[in-house]
């Protein structure tokens, strides 16, 4: 049956079966997940206004909670839960693709493996990577949650890992949700705290990072441990 004779709902489904999924666009894709519109409106319709409520960007979007997106006349809590889903295997995916034994030779190389973690909290998070002597990834772990100002890390939990793993290095990150990229004195202070427990180890801390939406701030690249 052509296209143009199916359900407006129907047709990316069947658009997506005839052509393939490269052949959808971002308000197809979007309305496929959500599985039907409003009594006003396709579900093609309903993700276009969605869309543009983000200027059709996926980041934007996965920063909407569930309660956001209620706010869209026609999409529910299961709709939205499902859109918030969606998106939260999308983030998980890009992190697995990191591959175990990626080298990092800067502060650029850490953050995009951690930039799809700790980019868009709404609440701090600490997170370590640990290497080997070759500076090869040999695990990477989060460590605590907290709140939207600061999120304590226990040191012995940090070193009891990468004792676990046989690293020689760790490059810790969190990020602040404020967007700024200042280290505050909390911050200041705890990499110090770790860099001299480290030293006692001979587990050496080679870098700090502070990530928000769209940038990062090193320690390392600025002289800070």
């Amino acid at each position: 049956m052509p296209i143009k004779y199916l359900a407006e709902d129907d047709r990316p489904r069947e658009k997506f079966l005839l052509k393939g999924i490269n052949s959808l666009s971002d308000s197809e894709l979007l309305a496929i997940i959500m599985g039907s519109g409003s009594r006003d409106e396709t579900a093609v319709e309903l993700a276009q206004k969605i869309l543009a409520s983000v200027d059709h960007n996926w980041h934007q979007l996965s920063l909407l909670s569930v309660k956001d997106l209620m706010k869209f006349k026609g999409v529910g809590e299961v709709k939205a839960i499902t859109i918030v889903t969606a998106l939260e295997i999308g983030k998980r995916r890009a992190g697995q693709e990191i591959s175990k034994k990626t080298v990092i030779s800067n502060s650029e190389d850490a953050y995009l493996i951690l930039k799809n973690q700790l980019s868009d909290l709404h609440t701090e998070e600490f997170w370590a990577v640990y290497l080997n002597q070759s500076n090869k990834v040999i695990h990477i772990a989060k460590l605590t949650e907290g709140g939207i100002n600061q999120s304590i890390v226990d040191v012995r939990i940090l070193f009891r890992l990468a004792l676990d793993y046989y690293a020689t290095g760790i490059i810790i990150a969190h990020n602040h949700p404020s967007d700024s990229l200042k280290p505050s004195r909390e911050d200041l202070a705890i990499t110090q705290k770790i860099k001299e427990a480290g030293s006692f180890l001979s587990i050496q801390l080679l870098d700090h990072l502070i990530i928000t939406q769209n940038s990062y701030f090193s320690f390392s690249d600025e002289g800070l441990l």
